[in-house]
């Protein structure tokens, strides 16, 4: 295809013109092809192509709902927001990479911020606000020109991507930024070359993983926070050179840096003030920067986790500085080499108590050592591509192609697929060296249909797709469907070797996947497919590498509900290499590793499911050794309702690296242990959060700590377990005799502990939703229901079941004389903990006696649901503590750890609200001495002052305190399953 004259003279100006990824066209019949003087599509720099480029993706969305816009080479210069809609993928091709272009003074990017490109939600049907919550989304800022029609993207923002066409800011344009990338799985950018000038950043609010990009300029290269769905962001084989502030400025992005080379700009990566993170830099170079390399933000808090290793650097005289400790990392030397740098939670052990602290590892180097290579094996040149679909296959859902690709790998090495469903009746076995490409995951897929006879069972394991053992095979871009009445489906088993690639590639099957006429995944209970011949966890794991299997798997989503596991390895010592790979939604396991060694697995992201996932435990390791394990990522969903014990079990295994580990769940049930490790005498890991810990069981050596006395508990006394065999207690209260009443949610009972007897006794189990429990100075007993909108209703404990009250909320009013209970702990997304609970709440309930009252908000008054969960603080805290007057009150930050000190108003609202320890969890109370209690995976006793003083260790995980007893002096301890209790000093 020949080029204009004015492309060629556009292209011949611009001295940094990249070198093109694809070089040739790419045919696809279902893609969108950009083509120059069609459509207003001029491509020569200068004439406005924004409505052109626009219109193309538009295209797609009309007519396949997702799919490709093939962009050919040229500089395309844009005037405003280019809109990205979820599953399109932008991607260049040419002799030369082309480029979109923001030309000089452009309006609209001169102040605040003005994306060229913004990924979003989906498309908009009209000009209205689309309803977010319950409530209109708000215009995201820096859309050009503004349009509050134009959702975000989100956690449900799969697919989308850009490759092989540049960014370039001309001068004027100080508020200009390349990408906003606010997407979720399957999202990436791809050989990309940012040219900022004076502009703002490359790229604003990254998303999942991109890689090959380079950054030029600019105040940032990267300007990022938390992505959507509260992931990693991965970047891999990248660069930064000349921004005029730092390299990247970031907060809780779970960035994970591998291969970079960042040179010419005062810091590297700069985390904003106040914020903790979860960073692994890995094999990266630090060049020319005035420093400090890194800044640390939140460095005495408990959710810092940050670690880099193998890191030279020249010319860089800080490598790190701390913004709380104001502590510096000095350099060693014009040139020096970093082995490792940790900062966080470290435990020697797993039976070790865990210590902040900062370990550096340093020595200088009297010579620059070349960059790591890539593991990411380059494509063969594209005039070695065959089309599929010239070779015969159809890939319209219905033909069965397995002989016309069969045909294709034994005839081609490097084989291009494009869009299309291709039915696959038996495996495909490919030859050692052969290439499998396609471009879109979502649109480009070898599916198995259901009852398909080969793969019937019981049985052997049967792939869909197989490697041979030690190939150096490349697979790219595709989906693999095993559908879900399949009971032998494996698909993909992977024994190619070490220098093998599996990158991009989607393992469909329930979430996100995106089949023409396929009904909804669940039934209308969320506890099975529609389709009740579908059985859930029927299928051996999607993704298993075995019988020597390695190489490297980058941007892998696995979450089809039918595997035993998103990925299995075992049986292998061949190295492997994990970038960003998001396994979700299995019945068993998400991920497991068995008999393996000399592996590395970074980003790993799990996510179970309130109807699949309940029972599920995320990473197994057995009988495994130098595994390392960095940024791992364990969530539940928010509507998760079962406890579950463990994230990570280890057994017999030895030299298992685990860094930054991120446990964590807006719900009330998140693991209770981070890690369990079993040799014969299992050890736990409760702390959710941590930095570095290495395991090693066949050392057998526990380590074991001396007892110290008790500072705060009774002469002699010990934790004491007084019931059991509950599903989820918590909500405690205490009457104003002392006597502990307390609530198991799940089977909607009422419990009352009864010392003498030795014996829990329900007071009520009426189908009422009780979650937590207040006394009145009367002895009536509040109860704080999630059933309906704003339900409190009250009654005498020892009155008949009918005899309840219902309490109405009452407009916000100083009470004066009377005793606000308030939530003990809050879980914020955000960092903006104290902000958003000392806001004042609308509504209050009172008591029958007048003596006390619970101060409300909006969301619970109103019923509102969060992702289908009501989450009201005062349903979401674990307990409701009595904001006794003249007394401060202690309030736990559960996903950032602190727990601070404050005041009351006679409105029941927080003042002057002031950080008490770097420790916090699901509750808090004070004994009558002063001392404050934490639960926070142990009982934590601090003083008035805010010295740690004391440890109380529960066998369970505890969730709920309160303190009790005829005399006060009894501490309560409820712990999921089990109620225990200790004496404390009077």
């Amino acid at each position: 295809m020949g080029v204009s004259s004015a492309v060629m003279i556009a292209l011949s100006a611009t001295s940094w013109a990249s070198e093109s990824f694809y070089r040739l066209r790419m045919e696809d019949s279902k893609a969108v092809y950009l083509t120059r003087d069609q459509g207003g599509l001029h491509g020569d720099g200068v004439q406005d192509d924004a409505d052109a480029i626009q219109q193309a993706i538009n295209k797609v969305q009309e007519t396949t709902g997702q799919g490709i816009v093939f962009v050919p080479e040229g500089r395309y210069r844009i005037s405003k927001t280019i809109f990205l809609w979820p599953g399109v993928r932008l991607i260049g091709w040419g002799e030369h990479r082309p480029a979109f272009v923001l030309g000089k003074n452009t309006p609209g990017y001169q102040q605040g911020m003005g994306y060229m490109l913004m990924f979003t939600g989906n498309r908009p049907r009209s000009n209205a606000a689309p309803i977010r919550q319950g409530r209109p989304q708000q215009p995201v800022p820096g859309v050009v020109p503004l349009n509050p029609s134009i959702a975000d993207a989100n956690p449900g923002t799969f697919y989308s991507a850009v490759s092989n066409i540049d960014f370039d800011i001309e001068e004027g344009n100080p508020a200009a930024v390349g990408v906003r990338f606010h997407a979720a799985q399957h999202c990436y950018l791809a050989h990309i070359d940012f040219h900022i000038g004076s502009g703002l950043a490359g790229i604003h609010d990254a998303g999942d993983e991109a890689e090959d990009l380079h950054f030029y300029g600019g105040q940032y290269g990267i300007m990022t926070r938390k992505p959507s769905p509260g992931w990693q962001f991965t970047l891999l084989d990248s660069t930064f050179e000349g921004q005029s502030k730092a390299a990247i400025k970031e907060h809780e992005a779970g960035l994970t840096l591998i291969r970079a080379h960042i040179s010419k700009t005062p810091t590297a990566i700069s985390i904003d003030p106040t914020y903790a993170e979860e960073l692994w830099v890995k094999d990266s170079r630090f060049e020319d920067l005035s420093g400090p390399a890194v800044i640390v933000s939140n460095d005495r808090g408990l959710r810092t986790e940050i670690n880099l290793e193998d890191i030279v650097c020249r010319n860089v005289p800080t490598f790190a500085a701390f913004r709380e400790s104001g502590n510096k990392l000095p350099g060693r030397g014009e040139m020096y080499h970093v082995n490792t740098m940790t900062h966080g939670l470290t435990f020697a052990s797993p039976s070790s108590p865990g210590e902040v602290k900062t370990a550096y590892d340093v020595s200088s180097i009297s010579s620059f050592p070349p960059p790591v290579a890539s593991d990411i094996p380059k494509l063969p040149p594209q005039e070695s591509w065959v089309n599929l679909q010239t070779l015969g296959a159809k890939g319209d859902g219905t033909t069965d192609d397995t002989a016309a690709i069969r045909q294709a790998i034994a005839s081609h090495r490097t084989i291009y697929i494009p869009s299309g469903h291709y039915v696959v009746t038996d495996t495909i076995t490919l030859r050692p060296d052969t290439v499998l490409i396609g471009l879109n995951p979502s649109t480009t897929q070898f599916d198995i249909p259901d009852s398909t006879p080969a793969f019937q069972g019981p049985g052997s394991p049967k792939p869909l797709l197989e490697t041979p053992k030690g190939g150096t095979n490349i697979v790219t871009g595709i989906g693999l469907y095993t559908n879900g009445i399949n009971s032998r489906a494996v698909a993909a088993k992977w024994m190619a070797g070490k220098d093998s690639l599996m990158d991009d590639v989607r393992f469909l099957g329930g979430h996100g996947t995106f089949v023409p006429g396929m009904t909804p995944i669940y039934n209308n209970t969320h506890t099975a497919d529609t389709d009740i011949n579908r059985r859930w966890d029927s299928q051996y794991p999607s993704l298993w590498v075995t019988d020597g299997g390695g190489g490297t798997f980058a941007n892998i989503w696995t979450p089809s509900t039918f595997a035993q596991a998103g990925m299995m390895i075992s049986n292998t010592t061949t190295e492997g290499r994990v970038y960003d790979l998001s396994s979700e939604h299995h019945v068993r396991n998400e991920v497991k590793i068995d008999r393996a060694s000399n592996w590395k697995i970074y980003a790993l992201q799990t996510e179970e499911e309130r109807g699949e996932g309940p029972f599920c435990l995320p990473l197994s390791i057995d009988d495994s050794s130098n595994i390392t394990v960095a940024n791992y990522h364990s969530y539940r969903v928010v509507s998760s309702y079962v406890p579950f014990l463990n994230a990570i079990h280890v057994a017999n295994s030895h030299d298992i690296r685990l860094r930054n580990i991120h446990v964590y769940g807006d719900n009330k049930v998140s693991f209770d242990n981070s890690v369990a490790v079993e040799d014969g005498k299992p050890e736990f890991v409760r702390n959710r959060e941590f930095a570095w810990m290495t395991i090693d069981t066949s050392s057998n050596d526990h380590e074991t700590v001396p007892a110290k006395s008790s500072s705060v508990l009774a002469e002699g006394a010990k934790v004491k377990r007084l019931t059991g065999g509950f599903y989820n207690i918590s909500g405690a209260a205490v009457d104003p005799a002392g006597q502990l009443y307390f609530v198991d949610a799940h089977w909607q009972r009422i419990y009352r502990w009864l010392p003498e007897q030795n014996r829990a006794e329900i007071v009520r189990d009426s189908p009422l939703d009780p979650v937590q429990l207040v006394f009145d100075r009367a002895g009536d007993l509040m109860v704080v229901s999630y059933d309906g909108n704003g339900t409190v209703y009250s009654f005498r404990p020892d009155a008949l079941d009918d005899e309840i009250t219902l309490l109405k909320p009452q407009k916000a009013a100083p009470r004066e004389g009377m005793t606000p209970v308030l939530p003990e702990n809050y879980w914020r997304n955000e960092n903006d903990f104290v902000n958003a609970v000392s806001v004042a709440k609308p509504f209050q309930y009172v008591s029958p006696d007048g003596s006390t009252f619970i101060p409300a908000g909006e969301d619970f008054v109103t019923g509102a649901l969060y992702y289908g969960t009501k989450m009201a603080d005062v349903l979401r805290a674990f307990g409701l503590g009595r904001a006794e007057e003249g007394k401060l009150f202690y309030v736990s930050d559960e996903s950032y750890q602190k727990t601070y000190a404050a005041e009351v108003g006679p409105d029941g609202t927080l003042k002057n609200m002031k950080l008490f320890a770097e420790c916090g969890g699901e509750s808090v109370t004070q004994d009558s001495h002063g001392n404050v209690y934490i639960a926070a995976g142990q009982v934590y006793v601090y003083s008035p002052s805010g010295d740690l003083i004391d440890t109380i260790k529960v066998p369970e995980r505890p969730i709920d305190l309160v303190f009790g007893g005829k005399d006060g002096s009894t501490l309560y301890i409820l712990a999921r399953t089990s109620l225990y209790g200790v004496p404390v000093k009077r």
